[in-house]
């Protein structure tokens, strides 16, 4: 602001803001509508079982990942919808459905102080999942007038599968270590 009003360049700057500030509401009321879509949709699988039917076939994943949790305990629900909206790639509505897993998993951590090595596989998983429709990047694509806007979905389904096999192995490795 300084340099503007000194280079007597104010006035651009103002309306560049203003500019800006509307962009970012219009941004966020499209964003919105998104997550509403998939939080929706979401809510239809799972009332309708479709997400049951989901976790069914993730049962010989998520045994695998998480040998320590029962099948039907609640920690291992959350993290299945969890997984369903992340896959779906409903981003910052998979938000809460995390934090619900991660409490789910302290309730069942031995040392309260320290993740266990279920907690950081659920980080692992969380963070870099598979994205079958990237809906928040092609919305955002979308917002910012991208003529096509999906066209990142096959480098997405690449990136994500190399990123979750190397973090999913590395804590496979470190899990059989013991630190002290």
């Amino acid at each position: 602001l300084a340099a503007a009003a000194f280079g007597g360049r104010l006035p651009e700057v103002s309306a560049g803001a203003l500019e800006g500030a509307a962009e970012g509401v219009s941004m966020t009321i499209k964003l919105c509508g998104v997550m509403c879509l998939w939080t929706g949709l979401m809510e239809i699988a799972e009332k309708s079982g479709l997400l049951s039917v989901f976790a069914k076939l993730l049962c010989p994943v998520t045994r695998v990942l998480f040998p320590k949790i029962k099948k039907d305990s609640p920690a291992m629900h959350a993290i299945v919808m969890n997984i369903t909206a992340n896959f779906f790639g409903m981003s910052n509505a998979a938000t809460p459905l995390g934090i619900a897993a991660m409490e789910e998993l302290q309730k069942e951590n031995a040392g309260k102080k320290a993740a266990s090595d279920t907690i950081c596989m659920f980080v692992i998983l969380n963070t870099m999942s598979i994205q079958l429709v990237p809906a928040t990047i092609i919305a955002l694509r979308a917002a910012a007038g991208s003529e096509n806007p999906s066209d990142i979905t096959v480098p997405v389904w690449i990136v994500s599968a190399v990123a979750l096999t190397v973090g999913v192995a590395f804590a496979k490795i470190l899990e059989k270590r013991k630190f002290k």
